[in-house]
């Protein structure tokens, strides 16, 4: 499977959340490795055998594998006649155990668990090869005497010369002229010898060995000869018991090696059963079921959510839980409960309609249901159960393909659409009857005319090679493409247009509106903006209806072609013509307003008397006219206490102000 593939569309984070689950480093890179399952009847039972753990898990009977350490590298080198450190050994000897319970465990098994019975059927029972261990070494990695009696023998000779050598120090303790000249009145340690903290003036009054002296000098440490002579012999005791040990050690990992290919076997089972109770345990968490599988290409998906997703607000809800009682998490726990629901998709692909072409809203969903369905596919088809309802059906696929998010690389010199185009065109080498393909914003990133003849044209690509796909765009013209394609159905994420909320409910059978417009006010883009984009918007469908009526007069099928297909060169040879003229129309609209208000403000300015008030524009203020001469067109404006003789052109009359 194509690696990015699983990186878009989060099957990577899957793989983490399952080797979390694992209780075993081997269960967990199982996890890690997870693919497709390409056999059918191989399929069909890892999901069975998922399913009956997970029954197993609600009976609260689920295997101990606690004890499950990776030893495949201390049975290679038990095999090559290695001598294995005691720690492994202990390892093993736990592993050996964990099969044994889980041996035990098997036999526990009801009916109801056919498919585990039948997995475990190979393995052993080795816990009884652990003996020989534990005889021979405790839990705490000390080798016990027990092992050998060449072993038991050495210990118990040095045993006795530390009692001699406790025996001679006590003595020298007892002794008055002796106890005068020490610094304490005890048996002190140097590394393994027992000596005498005697003052440096005394030191003359004891025979022995010097091993150091204190910081300051006043204090020497003297082993007494008699002890030194006792630790010379305890020393080459203790070489002989070191090879002692080396001994059984050498002799257990012979043991080992012995039944290093069983044990190996039994290794590799134990870590697949560790995986499907991981996998038994994560459907458990999320309440996943098993879906059918088929080989006809067909893919239907009933009440799907993305898990991923749901362990998100999963961990939020129980953070909230966390925090009910304290008081600045008052209110918060309304939103979560108002908010924090997966909404569910369905779909139905491969019979008829192969490809589908989802549009709708921004943050609808539209790249969250490509997701979805990618994911649970890749999870389906791993022996996961999927968040969906038990009708979901999955097809055994040859291939999942992704194009999805922004992939634009500065590094690479490629631009959205030529890093969108390169990943197509990687793509669809690839793909053939038995593939899925996901392609999110398909034809978007360049001038649309020429965006949306490719999409049709990618499209038309899908469709030849009979594969399974997923497209999501705002483009209108491929919104069209299932108009003339019957292996083609539209789909919509749906919007609220009340709360201006998407609802990211996928319904199959319809196109779906962008709502630029709309989603612009909900994030309070100046409504002055909103209007012209508006204005703008009608001036294009205008001209689209008045395109396809020119063609119709002449050509009624190449007018329907338009309509679904509309050539951008006529297109925009339309806009154009059409943008001039409204602009010329406006542009006359307006001079002709203009003149008509200045011969109405004239004409009201001719009228002006004695008495009369009026506006002052550039003083923002009303006044009352003292004095008027309409030949010299001045007049003389009381405003507050002071009067202003002023222009007529700078007064408008209050009456008629326009």
């Amino acid at each position: 499977m194509d690696a990015k593939t699983i990186s878009l569309v989060g099957f990577d984070l899957v793989r983490e959340h399952l080797a979390r689950e694992c209780v075993s480093t081997m269960g967990g890179e199982l996890a890690g490795a997870l693919e497709p399952i390409r056999n059918f009847k191989e399929l069909t039972q890892e999901q069975i055998r998922v399913e009956e753990m997970g029954k197993v898990l609600a009976k609260a009977m689920a295997p101990q594998l606690g004890d499950l350490t990776d030893v495949r590298l201390a049975l290679r080198r038990a095999v090559l006649g290695s001598q294995l450190t005691i720690a492994e050994l202990l390892d093993v000897a736990r592993t050996m155990d964990c099969t044994g319970q889980t041996y035990r465990w098997k036999v526990k098994l009801d009916g109801d668990s056919l498919r585990l019975i039948e997995f475990l059927g190979p393995l052993e029972d080795l816990g009884a090869h652990a003996k020989s261990i534990y005889g021979s070494i405790d839990k705490r990695g000390h080798v016990l005497d027990m092992a050998s009696p060449e072993l038991s023998a050495v210990r118990r000779q040095i045993h006795e010369l530390d009692e001699k050598s406790k025996a001679i120090m006590n003595r020298l303790l007892r002794d008055p002229e002796i106890r005068r000249i020490l610094r304490f009145q005890q048996i002190s340690m140097v590394g393994d010898h027992q000596v005498l903290a005697v003052s440096v003036n005394h030191r003359h009054k004891i025979q022995g060995v010097h091993h150091r002296s204190s910081s300051t000098g006043d204090t020497i440490f003297i082993e007494p000869t008699a002890v030194a002579n006792l630790a010379t012999k305890r020393g080459i005791l203790r070489e002989e018991e070191a090879r002692e040990v080396a001994r059984v050690l050498r002799r257990l990992s012979g043991e080992v090696s012995k039944i290093a290919g069983p044990l190996g076997f039994a290794l590799g089972i134990l870590a697949r059963l560790d995986l499907i109770l991981a996998k038994a345990r994560w459907g458990g968490l999320l309440k996943m079921v098993r879906p059918h599988f088929n080989e006809k290409g067909l893919f239907v998906l009933k009440d799907a959510r993305h898990p991923l997703i749901e362990v998100q607000l999963q961990s939020v809800k129980d953070q909230t839980q966390d925090d009910a009682n304290c008081p600045i998490s008052e209110g918060r726990s309304e939103i979560t409960k108002a908010t924090n629901e997966v909404v569910p998709i369905s779909l139905h692909l491969g019979q008829p309609a192969r490809l589908m072409i989802i549009t709708g809203p921004n943050t609808g969903g539209k790249t969250a249901s490509l997701k979805t369905a990618g994911l649970l596919c890749f999870m389906a088809l791993s022996g996961i159960p999927i968040p969906a309802s038990g009708d979901s059906t999955i097809p055994m696929l040859e291939g999942i393909f992704a194009d999805i998010g922004e992939e634009q690389s500065l590094t690479q010199s490629l631009s959205s659409f030529s890093s969108h185009i390169a990943r197509i065109a990687w793509i669809l080498p690839k793909i053939g009857q038995g593939c899925l393909v996901l392609l999110d914003e398909l034809g978007t990133g360049t001038d649309p005319a020429e965006g949306a003849a490719m999409g049709r044209a990618i499209l038309d690509e899908l469709s030849q090679r009979n594969c399974l796909a997923m497209v999501t765009t705002h483009l209108g013209d491929l919104k069209r493409y299932s108009k003339n394609n019957p292996a083609a159905i539209n789909a919509a994420v749906e919007f609220d247009p009340e709360t201006l909320l998407p609802t990211f409910r996928l319904i199959s059978g319809r196109s779906g509106k962008s709502n630029a417009l709309k989603i612009a006010r909900r994030f309070h883009l100046p409504e002055e903006l909103i209007k012209r984009a508006r204005y703008y918007l009608g001036i294009r469908k205008k001209v689209l209806k008045k395109a396809t009526k020119s063609v119709q007069a002449f050509d009624p099928e190449q007018a329907t072609a338009l309509e679904s297909f509309p050539s951008q060169s006529r297109l925009d040879e339309f806009l154009a013509t059409e943008t001039a003229n409204e602009r010329e129309r406006l542009i006359k609209e307006k001079a002709q307003r203009e003149t008509e208000q200045s011969q109405k403000i004239a004409w009201a300015r001719a009228l002006l008397k004695i008495g009369d008030w009026v506006d002052i524009p550039k003083f923002g203020q009303t006044g009352q006219i003292s004095r008027i001469d309409q030949r010299k067109r001045l007049a003389l404006v009381q405003v507050g206490l002071g009067q202003w003789e002023m222009s007529l052109d700078d007064v408008l009359p209050k009456e008629r102000a326009i």
